[in-house]
């Protein structure tokens, strides 16, 4: 059984089938023990993160009652699956790996330890298909519950991260015109976020648009004095500068396409021994045309 969490609260049996948790405290409860990650969480805590200040007259009974809904509705969509809600002091745990959460975090890892040296293809595509698992904010149907904010608060910037290092290799692939386009959103709903202004910058340089790069560091700029009283970070300020000069170093690079060999030497084609009358031909055909040697 899988679980989701970069999104709405989703869970899907190995066949890939959407399982239904009924009853809003059932999914909190376990939206809050995915939010513990394996470990376990206590009856208050997770009193406290189903029911708020609502909590019930008996709280550690009403909790229990929710847990055993929801190894019901686990079990009936997979035979066994309730065995993965487990008792275990001072609370309870949900003892699976199996989270898309996880899985993003194994596989920005996976490129981050490579470093460099690792082939940008292969980094696309790996940044590719992590980015690929969220299904928009994660928890959102839970964005109001606090247990859930922190936590999605720190995905979220794994995620821009994670874009970050996606538009690094793409740019080094020669696809800045489509870097530029893509981070336009991003760049918006996060304003001040450096680096990511510093990816754009150069992804719209290098696809020709040198006044929006100026203009979008000058926006940057202004913000950033007004808002928080600061001053772009050298970098920053120093890949402006570079724009500004048209700094050979920040030529695009040549579009690479994997499986396609570049041709290099091309071998002088063979000439056209025996054909006179071909040849006496194609003249002709020339002449009559208007051109000539």
């Amino acid at each position: 059984m899988r679980f989701g969490v970069l999104g709405p609260l989703a869970v899907w049996t190995d066949d890939g089938d959407q399982v239904t948790v009924p009853g809003v405290k059932v999914r909190a409860l376990l939206a809050a023990l995915l939010v513990h990650g394996g470990r376990a969480a206590s009856v208050d805590r997770l009193v406290e993160d189903v029911w708020g200040d609502d909590a019930p007259a008996n709280p550690a009974a009403a909790l229990q009652v929710r847990v055993s809904q929801l190894r019901k509705a686990l079990d009936d969509a997979e035979p066994g699956a309730r065995d993965l809600v487990v008792s275990r002091a001072p609370g309870y745990a949900l003892e699976t790996d199996a989270v898309d959460a996880a899985r993003f975090a194994a596989l920005v890892a996976r490129t981050q330890s490579a470093g460099a040296d690792q082939d940008p293809h292969q980094r696309k595509n790996v940044l590719t298909e992590a980015l690929a698992l969220w299904r928009g904010p994660a928890l959102a149907d839970f964005a109001d519950h606090e247990f859930a904010r922190t936590v999605a608060g720190r995905w979220e910037e794994q995620r821009l991260a994670a874009l970050e290092l996606l538009a690094e290799a793409r740019l080094e692939l020669g696809e800045h015109t489509v870097v530029a386009a893509e981070l336009a959103g991003p760049v918006a709903a996060h304003p001040f976020r450096e680096r990511l202004r510093a990816l754009h910058l150069r992804a719209l340089y290098q696809a020709g648009r040198q006044r929006e790069a100026l203009d979008s560091y000058e926006e940057f700029r202004r913000g950033l004095a007004d808002e928080l009283g600061l001053d772009p970070g050298p970098e920053l300020a120093e890949l402006h500068q570079a724009i500004l000069e048209q700094d050979p170093g920040l030529a695009p690079r040549p579009a690479v396409r994997r499986g396609r060999r570049r041709v290099t030497n091309l071998a002088e084609p063979p000439p056209l021994i025996g054909r006179e009358e071909a040849l006496a031909e194609l003249r002709e055909l020339l002449a009559r045309s208007g051109w000539s040697r």
